[in-house]
């Protein structure tokens, strides 16, 4: 694993983020794009997202030596570069050929887990084995009985998957307006079935799953400290606090108001993880000092797989590696550990909440639209 970064300029093709946005705007067919950036009905959640993490100020110490700042972390006993995943999207294809495996490869060459979700391609096989020795999670969305889901672990567990995730936010479909005014629907969406198995899944269902399996379990699409404690209580490893990226459920709360209450709930009994609208170095320094173990990045790898397939996902690493770490930097905190909530505070925010609101010069690019 590659040692901690000093504090110096990117190098590479891509120098910000904003430039992997314009670059998959430029590349991907408008029904793509919608698919990738849109959200449900009004978009309020995904807003949201946005709109709680802009609300939140740091408060910068200083006189403080920052000379070497450090980023690592460990997640399931795998030591990572960063407390950063790549979240699970569907159809990862639609944005490069290679789909999870590209992504997969891209992850690896950064030292960050991929969490490959059940519907996109290839195979959870393949994709594990682009990684190579990287870490690797998978994403499941339940669409059969537990002995359906018994034999993916038993596959995920064979093919090298450090933790097992299930998604328990999809008990019915949600309406995307951006998709369905083109009328498009995604392929794996069209032929799905068994989704009654995703709108009964129950407590009973996760109590099955820690009695039958020793792999580490993950709940994608916690959203209240009722469910994170009820979570813990079945021996849950790790609660994904999740809204789907505003793609479920609409006039939901941004997912880092979230976070306090379920940290609150889980009282250490479980690693948490957080997605929803996190684009930036800042934004996951943001959830680390409110206590997430770690950030789960979704839109922010696609548009860096549009744009440059495995490399540009390494690339979108390094840059929010930076960001990363001039904050600690400047924060006055040399290693993860040390940030806390006293970091932190409440304040107004200065941008129209928006999908790509973190990146206020996409303005000037007529190319890429507001």
């Amino acid at each position: 694993m590659p040692e901690a970064p000093h504090l110096t300029e990117p190098s590479g093709d891509y120098q910000t983020l904003q430039e992997f946005v314009r670059d998959a705007r430029l590349r991907l067919p408008e029904n793509i794009w919608d698919y990738l950036v849109g959200a449900t009905e009004t978009e309020t959640t995904m807003r949201r997202n946005r709109l709680a993490l802009d609300q939140l100020a740091f408060r910068p110490r200083v006189c403080r030596n920052v000379e070497r700042v450090d980023c690592t972390a460990s997640l399931f006993g795998r030591a990572v570069r960063l407390p950063v995943m790549l979240a699970p999207v569907g159809s990862l294809e639609s944005f490069d050929p290679g789909g999870a495996a590209t992504a997969a490869a891209g992850a690896a060459g950064f030292g960050v887990p991929i969490i490959v979700s059940s519907v996109t391609k290839p195979s959870l096989e393949e994709s594990a084995a682009a990684g190579g020795d990287g870490p690797r999670i998978f994403q499941l969305y339940v669409r059969g009985d537990d002995a359906w889901t018994d034999d993916y672990v038993r596959r995920a567990v064979a093919a090298g998957y450090d933790a097992f995730c299930i998604t328990v936010d999809t008990a019915s479909y949600s309406r995307r307006e951006r998709d369905i005014v083109r009328r498009f629907v995604k392929p794996w969406r069209a032929s799905a079935t068994g989704v009654e198995y995703q709108a009964a899944f129950s407590w009973d269902n996760v109590k099955h799953f820690k009695d039958t399996h020793t792999i580490p379990l993950i709940l994608k699409g916690i959203a209240t400290a009722e469910d994170a404690a009820l979570a813990c209580e079945h021996g849950v490893d790790c609660v994904y606090v999740s809204n789907h990226g505003g793609r479920q459920l609409d006039h939901g709360r941004g997912a880092i108001d979230v976070l306090p209450e379920v940290i609150e709930a889980v009282r250490g009994r479980a690693r948490v993880v957080i997605d929803g609208g996190f684009c930036r170095g800042t934004d996951v320094v943001k959830a680390l000092a409110l206590g997430a173990d770690a950030v789960a990045v979704g839109r922010l790898y696609c548009y860096a797989l549009a744009s440059a397939g495995a490399a540009g996902v390494t690339r979108m690493l390094e840059l929010l590696e930076t960001e990363i770490a001039i904050a600690l930097a400047l924060l006055g905190v040399t290693r993860l550990g040390e940030l806390t909530r006293a970091h932190l505070c409440a304040a107004p925010s200065v941008t129209a909440p928006h999908v790509h609101s973190a990146f206020p010069l996409l303005s000037a690019t007529p190319e890429v639209p507001r």
